[in-house]
Parts: C-alpha cells; sequence; structure tokens
C-alpha cells in the first residue's frame, strides 16, 4: 500500500509517522523549514513521553513522489481547495482521496440519496474545483479527533486522541475502506467504519460551528466559552439551527445540546484552531465550518438566525484581522 500525507502538519505528520511504522510505504508533501527538516533528520513523534522517528520521502512538489494508492489530504479546507490541481500528480486511475480534515467536505452531496444527490456546495468548494479535479468517486470521508502540534520544524508533539473514523459516501463498507482501517489499526490507531459517515461528520462539526467562531470573537478559552451563560447559550441557538437543518437531511446525533456542550466545558482552558490561526495572523477556516452550514440552511429552507449572525460578526471581524475571506469568489456572499 502506497500512502501519500498531503500535509505534513501536527495531524499529517501524526499519521505518516504511525503508518510508517505499520510498514506502510508513506510519503508526505510540506513545505519550508519542516520538510527541510525532515529531508535532513527525518520526522519525528513524540508521544507519550516517547519518541519514533520516520525517515520517509517528503517533497514539496508531487511530481518527484508519483502515484499512490490512497492520498490522505491533511490540509485545511481552503488549504485543499488551493491545492486540487497542484496534487493530481499523485493520482492515478485508481487513487483513492481521503479527507482528513474538519467542517463539510465538497464531496457531502455525492452518493446520498435525495433531492440533492450531487448537489455542489459553493461555500466549501467554489466553481467545483475539487469535483473536478479530483473527482468525487475517489473521495473517501474521514473524521479525526487526535490533537498534536508542530513543536519545531520536523518535530510533532502528540497532545490527545487516536481515533480516525472512515466511510464512503454512498454508505456502504467497501475493500478500500476496509483496507485503509485495517492499515491504520496495524498502526496503533483507533479506526470505525461508518455506513452513515455524514453523523460522525456533523457531531464533530456541531461544536466547531460554534466554539470556534465564538472563541475567536471573544479570545475566551473553550472552558470559558461552554461555560459563560452568554455564550453558552449563542452557542446553544447555534447548535439547535444546525441539529434542525440537519436532521431534515436524514442526521442522527447521538447525543443532545447539552451534553456535547458539557463535553467541550470538560476539555478545559483550550484554546479553538481559529483562536490559535487568528493570534498568529493566519487564514481562519471559516467557510467549512460555519459558512457552508449557514448555505445548507438555506438549501433545506431551514432558518438560521443565531448562525447568520454570529458569522457575519467572524468575517467581518476575520476582514479586518486580514484573514478572511479565504475564498476570493466568496467575497459577495453565497
Amino acid at each position: 500500500m502506497k500512502v501519500c500525507i498531503y500535509g505534513a502538519g501536527s495531524i499529517g505528520a501524526h499519521l505518516a509517522v504511525l503508518l510508517h511504522g505499520a510498514g506502510v510505504d508513506v510519503s508526505v508533501i510540506a513545505r519550508g523549514p519542516h520538510l527541510e527538516a525532515m529531508q535532513a533528520n527525518g520526522l519525528k513523534l513524540i508521544m507519550n513521553g516517547q519518541e519514533k522517528i520516520a525517515r520517509l520521502r517528503a517533497a514539496k512538489n508531487p511530481e518527484e513522489l508519483g502515484v499512490h494508492d490512497y492520498v490522505i489530504v491533511a490540509v485545511k479546507s481552503h488549504q485543499a481547495w488551493d491545492a486540487a490541481e497542484h496534487m493530481l500528480p499523485l493520482i492515478g486511475p485508481d487513487t483513492h482521496v481521503v479527507t482528513a480534515q474538519n467542517g463539510i467536505p465538497w464531496w457531502y452531496f455525492h452518493g446520498l440519496k435525495g433531492p440533492w444527490e450531487d448537489k455542489q456546495l459553493e461555500s466549501v468548494d467554489p466553481g467545483g474545483r475539487q469535483w473536478k479535479a479530483i473527482g468525487p468517486q475517489r473521495a473517501i470521508g474521514c473524521t479525526v479527533y487526535p490533537a498534536a502540534e508542530i513543536t519545531e520544524p520536523g518535530v510533532i508533539t502528540h497532545t490527545y486522541g487516536d481515533r480516525y473514523n472512515l466511510g464512503e459516501p454512498n454508505g456502504e463498507i467497501t475493500p478500500r475502506v476496509k483496507a485503509l482501517a485495517e492499515a491504520l489499526e496495524a498502526a496503533g490507531l483507533k479506526c470505525r467504519l461508518y455506513e452513515q459517515i455524514r453523523d460522525d461528520i456533523w457531531l464533530k462539526l456541531w461544536g466547531n460551528l460554534c466554539f470556534n467562531p465564538i472563541s475567536a470573537l471573544t479570545h475566551a478559552t473553550l472552558d470559558i466559552v461552554a461555560t459563560d451563560p452568554g455564550t453558552r447559550a449563542v452557542a446553544h441557538g447555534m447548535m439547535s439551527e444546525a441539529e434542525t437543518l440537519a436532521r431534515k437531511m436524514g442526521i442522527e446525533f447521538r447525543v443532545d445540546v447539552e451534553r456535547r456542550i458539557n463535553g467541550a466545558a470538560g476539555v478545559g482552558a483550550h484554546r479553538t484552531s481559529m483562536l490559535q490561526d487568528l493570534e498568529k495572523g493566519r487564514k481562519i477556516e471559516l467557510d467549512a465550518l460555519l459558512t457552508v452550514v449557514a448555505e445548507m440552511g438555506k438549501l433545506v429552507e431551514v432558518p438560521t438566525p443565531t448562525i447568520d449572525t454570529v458569522l457575519a460578526l467572524t468575517q467581518q471581524m476575520g476582514r479586518v484581522a486580514g484573514v478572511y475571506p479565504v475564498f476570493p469568489e466568496l467575497e459577495g456572499g453565497l
């Protein structure tokens, strides 16, 4: 099995080192000092107080690595949109593309029977760039639960979590997802195969769509957002609106809103990824987490007033800070 991790940041590198250690032929796409460090010294993962070093093929240009059986896309959704054509040298007739990202994926309505089958979402794939370049038939859904960070170039420190869940857009348990799940488990990771991967995508998104923008707007950590009466009420409103529209599309939630918020509060004084990006002047991942939910609300004719309000505030904050819009095509709105 040949696997390319497109984006060897914290999550991509975590996957790369563990899969490499399990005997998988792994290569990575990276850039800058991080890439240089990998090429010189290998890729180091610090996990449970131990160090694992993987000496694997690492390049900036996909042409140097060639075609793979699986390409695991581990960059943020707007970066994946930018890179749609760049990753094509990695993709052959039988290559499968795994979207290991937060938020609603660009292929969401592919294989989903009903009135929205093959509907393309402009907020996460403007102009259908990924749909056309990669093709939805290649896509495998993935929900990512570990947390890690790049502590220095070429070095990743794992914080918690060991689960990567997988699922086909059409709900089948196919040989390609079984094979990848077996590779992940051989690498010491947990992997559940979902017939309804969209349920798991929404469960994770449910928290991200509210906690990320609220924390970015307020600069509060997750424990405060989830327990302060005012911000908790806003989060509750956003999640309730999202649940209503998602259920209209057939999604089932295995926990309720209160339990989901309480779970977030239990994480502690965590700075969300959007808050971290804002503080570092990096583009915020807003469209795949919230803009797309507003778009889907319009699609299924479910009002989302709280979501729309927080989205407008976060977009304006991002524009003032120079970290949004991510997609120029969305400047005028959907």
